[in-house]
């Protein structure tokens, strides 16, 4: 398994509302129209997964296998050309304010490990810049 890893983002929001959003894909309803249909394509999703796909990768679904109150919440891929997780973790600065991560694990193929490297390294950065900047009100 390889290891992507997101740098540390500060978000102005508790972690009680970060998580909170994080944890219930069904948050996602706020953001939808931020998300640009050329990118991402049959963006579906309920409580526990979220399904998208993702041109020229194809159908992606993730499901939340596990929330850890406050902490984090961790996904399996359900349907992706290659096996993954995915999680996301959230700890407090203080009681106005959280850092996150985003951290990927996947399974990749030695001939492909070269070619799909830094776009997945992207991939990942780009999800935590994207969550940073949602706003965790509810």
């Amino acid at each position: 398994m390889t290891k992507f890893e997101s740098s540390v983002h500060q978000i102005p929001y508790p972690v009680e509302n970060v998580y909170r959003n994080i944890s219930d894909l069904t948050n996602l309803e706020r953001i939808k129209d931020r998300v640009p249909e050329d990118k991402l394509k049959d963006f579906q999703f309920d409580k526990d997964s979220v399904q998208v796909n993702v041109p020229p990768v194809g159908l992606l679904k993730l499901r939340i296998i596990e929330r850890e109150d406050n902490k984090c919440v961790k996904f399996e891929a359900e349907k992706s050309p290659v096996p993954f997780n995915l999680w996301i973790q959230v700890l407090p600065v203080n009681d106005h304010e959280s850092k996150m991560r985003v951290t990927v694990k996947a399974d990749i193929p030695f001939m492909l490990k070269g070619m799909v490297s830094g776009p997945l390294q992207d991939g990942v950065e780009k999800v935590a810049t994207a969550l940073a900047q949602v706003p965790y009100t509810l």
